[in-house]
């Protein structure tokens, strides 16, 4: 799974719909936690999406995501959204910042 990044990209988040077609997000979430190499990286999964009811929140978390967040409507609020989760992360403390 790991070449699917590339050896010479360094993702520091992945942001990730739940309605994906063929492969969804919770199903691609479990396929990335399985990957030894991806693992060791610590990169945040974060879910952007539409989808917003209990259940869904529910298993998003069960797959040990690091965050849920419901795409806005205004790109404004789209932008803002988008900003506060990069500036969140590159402030995080995480074995990915040594």
């Amino acid at each position: 799974m790991c070449a699917a990044f590339g050896s010479h990209l360094k993702p520091f988040i992945i942001l990730s719909d739940i309605n994906m077609p063929q492969l969804n997000g919770l199903e691609l979430r479990r396929k990335l936690q399985v990957d030894a190499e991806l693992h060791l990286r610590c990169i945040p999964y974060i879910f952007f999406t539409t989808a917003l009811n209990q259940q869904v929140v529910v298993d998003a978390y069960s797959t040990s995501t690091q965050g849920f967040f419901v795409k806005p409507i205004s790109f404004e609020d789209l932008k803002e959204t988008i900003d506060l989760m990069i500036k969140y992360w590159k402030k995080c403390a995480s074995p990915n910042n040594f």
